[in-house]
């Protein structure tokens, strides 16, 4: 998380603000927090004004006559600066005593910080009532990389890796043949291709030297080969990716196969450079003794990883030492040994940060809606909940409208996961001992009425779709693979193995998913009935497994399950099929009051370490299963006629649930802010929460009248999705968030579909009388223009100015080298050709800038975006190459799934030319209007094969 130590922040005008960047007093630290040229920008972003201690960026280069002459204060020493700064600004964080005495209630400090380690300070800046940013722990989405200190920094040691080890290695890098004889190029070896592994290895290609990468991560192969080095592998098959994209530990046999490579590759190389770290544990020891004392004499080790342990057994952190005539250089600080290019990115980094907390233009304040900047806890969830929603979302729109049906009914039996919530508040012995107990048993035996009645009923819908000339089923030999994991799981868990929990949660969402997707046909739907049964008791095991129950609850939970599953089976095997929607209805209800009861008895049970993030999410659980509750108690006696079908208008009725809406926001506020130290008012408090949301339920329903109860039932499947997502986030399980979001976007899709179907929008059909809100309108307009080969080296060779926008897909098509060779022939003809890099390009930072470096394109006609951006109106051709998102005009659009993020201005040239396999959209999945516009051409076809196209074309005419 980004740690922010106060809840909120005010808005405050930007011109009454003083930002201050005292002298750096970490020992050997030689980095300055910004540079001259940032020092102007913050003054012109309205900034009243910004305080330099004098010398602070001696040590880097930057000399107190440059930052005067930028419109900075200079101060003599850092006191006025903790006095008077309102933000400060520092590479390290507040060290000593001085520092941290010095901090102010509102003051606001952004810095690398690591939290984790420095738990002391955090809880010192939290005491102080100021605020804190840790540049380190910024999430790595792709809005946020032009703030990704961590990756600017990981580049530099790379670079200067590499020049430390030529520095201290006693031959050339490159190769030669000279007069007094041939000179073979150096062999140089990097383990791990992260942000720095692949710095390293890029620098060490461009002296010339033989390179050699390794990684764990099997995804890091397209990136080493890209630059040029040769990706060496174990024998043995085993993937190393892990969370975020870090490397994880691996096993004991891989380890194994890695040792023995890496003893084959001592003998050989000259140069190790090691960059292996673990999130979170020690660095892992790769380089032993004895490989040390097979290595060549003089030959060069270069830890990356010395500040954590190092990956040599012989790194001393901080120092070079020598054993057994190698080198073992372990500096920690090597940034901070190119201080002046360190600074400058990181300058370019903390200030693109502080300039983003601006909720609109001349004012500074924290979003906490924003990601990037509100210390986001619970990311994890929100990511398996975003990718989940995803997949919700595409699978739906697959659904024939006839088996629409179907997908409600295994959509609701899903939603009967809502037990597992009440797994985790069961307990006693063989009867509950407590009322949150008691809560939790009862939550377990509705939500298994709901699962077993739910798949009963599906199993009976589709039976209805069987025709005679169908082939036979077997649908009880799914009960073999059920068993066998079963059986498996139940061993696997009886050795204490690790990750079983996660294990099962992942198959038990996959199998969910599966079920859902496989209701697109006729073919497939009953598989998915199965699949589903399949996923939910996955998931039972694997929560049984977490709990870890003795066997006098465990008793009481069969007993629990066992009652709800008959009750469940009888239900759905005694309907009629014509009492199939409303059955649906009534077991929506089901769902409902289990997750109520789930959310109050999880608060109960605990109330004295309850957090605040369970405290909302329980109280949106009581809400949401309130409402989902009384809706389909209503939905079902309508569509049952035990009630009028005519919608029920009470005098006022927005006004009444705009009173109940504002009551739960009342009551909610009383709850998280007193329900801690008072269970009574947190009694007292979800008591009122769910009356008044049973009420709610009831209102909004009965107001709607019988024809559209179809949809009412698709958005209350939806709300019992969500209501299991809020039970996700509240007992912090994904297996909740995963399916919770699942059922609530295809809930929710749904019932858009149906809308449509019947030409009304939903909120007309919740809320009659109110009209739909105003939504920004993407419907693309204009048709696609195409273009050839011919017509666009035409264009190119007649152009004075051209751009060339790459992307993602130059990098995995290899096209840089033809591209350089096509921009030399223009550059030679006299065409301004240049290239434009956006933040993201090629998904890591640099990466692409790297590539047509490799390429030999001349580093200064490549520009980054915001260089270049106001340049497009004076093009005559932008050439798009391998990019998408970057280019597309929608994210200018409000409301847009990519609002706010930058891109470049490609549409305003000219001429635009975008070259891709065919009309898919990009990594966000949006449409690209910049696709249809009189100016663009799109020419079809891969990258390298177009590319090298072009290049023929373009020589010819240049002939």
């Amino acid at each position: 998380m980004l740690p922010c130590c106060r809840i909120s922040q005010p808005r405050h005008l930007q011109l009454r603000l003083t930002v201050g960047i005292p002298r750096e007093t970490f020992p050997n630290e030689k980095r300055v927090a910004i540079t001259p040229q940032n020092v102007a920008l913050l003054l012109k972003k309205g900034f009243s004004k910004v305080l330099v201690q004098r010398g602070a960026g001696a040590e880097a280069d930057f000399l107190d006559e440059a930052y005067d002459k930028a419109g900075a204060t200079l101060v003599d020493d850092a006191s006025p600066i903790w006095r008077q700064a309102d933000i400060v600004l520092k590479v390290r964080a507040p060290s000593s005593p001085a520092e941290t005495d010095s901090l102010r209630e509102g003051q606001t400090i952004i810095s690398f910080l690591q939290p984790a380690q420095n738990k002391p300070l955090v809880e010192t800046i939290a005491a102080k009532k100021s605020t804190a940013f840790a540049m380190d722990l910024i999430p790595r989405i792709s809005r946020a990389q032009v703030f990704d200190a961590l990756s600017s920094m990981a580049n530099i040691a790379g670079y200067k890796a590499v020049l430390e080890a030529s520095n201290n290695f006693g031959r050339f890098l490159t190769g030669q043949v000279t007069a007094a004889g041939k000179i073979p190029p150096c062999k140089v070896l990097v383990i791990g291709a992260g942000v720095a592994g692949l710095s390293a290895i890029a620098t060490a290609r461009r002296l010339g030297a033989i390179v050699r990468g390794f990684d764990t991560r099997s995804a890091a192969r397209e990136q080493v080969q890209s630059l040029g080095a040769e990706f060496i592998e174990v024998e043995l098959e085993e993937d190393g990716s892990g969370a975020g994209g870090y490397a994880k530990e691996m096993s004991k046999e891989f380890i194994e196969a890695e040792m023995k490579l890496f003893t084959e590759q001592a003998r050989e190389v000259d140069i190790i450079i090691t960059t292996a770290l673990i999130p979170g544990r020690p660095a892992p020891k790769l380089i032993t003794k004895s490989m040390v004392e097979i290595m060549k004499p003089g030959s060069v080790i270069v830890d990356l990883a010395a500040e954590a342990g190092g990956n040599c057994e012989k790194t001393v952190p901080g120092e070079l030492t020598t054993y057994n005539d190698v080198k073992i250089i372990g500096y920690t600080d090597l940034p901070s040994r190119l201080p002046t290019q360190s600074s400058t990115l990181y300058s370019n980094n903390i200030v693109k940060f502080l300039l983003s907390m601006a909720p609109v233009e001349k004012e500074f304040g924290i979003d906490l809606n924003d990601e990037v900047v509100r210390g986001p806890a619970f990311m994890s969830n929100a990511f398996t909940f975003g990718l989940a929603g995803l997949i919700g979302y595409r699978v739906v729109w697959g659904v024939s409208p006839a088996l629409h049906s179907p997908l409600m009914s295994v959509t609701n039996a899903i939603s009967g996961m809502v037990g597992v919530g009440g797994l985790f508040v069961l307990g006693g012995g063989y009867l509950p001992e407590t009322i949150p107990q008691a809560f939790g048993a009862a939550s377990v035996v509705l939500a298994f009425v709901n699962v077993s009645g739910g798949f009963v009923i599906t199993k009976r819908m589709l039976d209805m779709f069987k025709r005679p000339t169908d082939p036979p089923e077997y649908p009880w030999l799914y009960a073999v693979p059920a068993v066998l994991f079963g059986g498996g799981y139940l061993a696997a868990a009886s050795t204490g193995a690790a990750g079983l929990v996660q294990a099962g949660y992942m198959v038990s969402s996959i199998l969910c998913i599966s079920s859902i997707s496989s209701l697109a046909s006729q073919t497939t739907a009953r598989m998915g009935n199965a699949l589903g049964i399949l996923g939910v008791g996955s998931g039972v095991l694997a929560s049984l497994v977490a709990v870890g129950f003795t066997p006098e609850v465990l008793t009481q939970f069969g007993a629990l399950a066992t009652v709800g599953s008959l009750l469940g089976f009888l239900i759905g095997k005694r309907i009629t099929p014509t009492d199939l929607p409303q059955t649906v209805a009534a077991l929506h209800s089901v769902v409902g009051l289990a997750a109520v009861l789930t959310s109050i008895g999880s608060v109960m049970a605990d109330l004295d370490h309850v957090s605040t993030l369970h405290l909302v999410t329980a109280y949106l659980g009581v809400l949401i299963g309130g409402i989902t509750f009384t809706g389909s108690i209503v939905a079902f006696m309508k569509l049952a006629g035990k009630m009028s079908s005519r919608p029920t208008i009470l005098p006022g009725r927005h006004v009444i649930n705009s009173g109940l809406l504002a009551t739960n926001v009342g009551t909610m506020g009383a709850f998280v802010t007193m329900a801690p130290g008072s269970p009574m008012i947190a009694a007292g408090a979800l008591a009122a929460n769910t009356a008044l949301s049973f009420v709610k339920g009831y209102t909004t329903t009965a107001a709607i009248g019988g024809a559209d109860m179809p949809v009412v039932i698709t958005v209350l499947n939806a709300y019992s999705g969500f209501a299991l997502v809020a039970e996700g986030f509240m007992l912090e399980n994904p297996l909740l968030t995963s399916v919770g979001a699942l059922i609530g976007v295809s809930g929710s899709i749904l019932s858009y579909i149906m809308c449509v179907a019947m030409n009304r929008s939903l909120t007309n059909v919740l809320f009659g009388g109110i009209a739909a809100p105003q939504q920004s309108d993407y419907k693309i307009e204009g048709s696609v223009t195409q273009t050839n080969i011919e017509d666009v080296s035409d264009a190119l060779v007649n152009a004075e100015n051209v751009i060339i926008v790459v992307g993602y897909g130059m990098a995995v098509a290899k096209a840089q080298y033809a591209i350089s060779d096509m921009t030399k022939m223009l550059r030679a003809k006299g065409v301004n050709v240049r290239f434009a890099i956006h933040p993201v390009a090629g998904r890591m930072p640099g990466q692409c800038n790297v590539l047509l470096a490799e390429a030999s394109v001349p580093y200064d006609i490549v520009l980054e975006m915001d260089e270049i951006n106001d340049d497009f109106g004076d093009t005559d051709v932008t050439l798009v190459i391998g990019a998408n998102d970057t280019v597309n005009p929608i994210a200018l659009e409000p409301g847009s799934p990519i609002a706010g993020m930058p891109v470049l201005h490609a549409w305003k040239s000219k001429q635009t030319i975008v070259m891709k396999r065919g009309m898919a959209s990009g990594y966000a999945d949006v449409p690209n209007p910049m696709f249809y516009m009189p100016g663009t051409r799109m020419l079809f076809g891969d990258a390298s094969k177009s590319t090298n196209a072009l290049k023929a074309a373009i020589e010819a005419k240049l002939l």
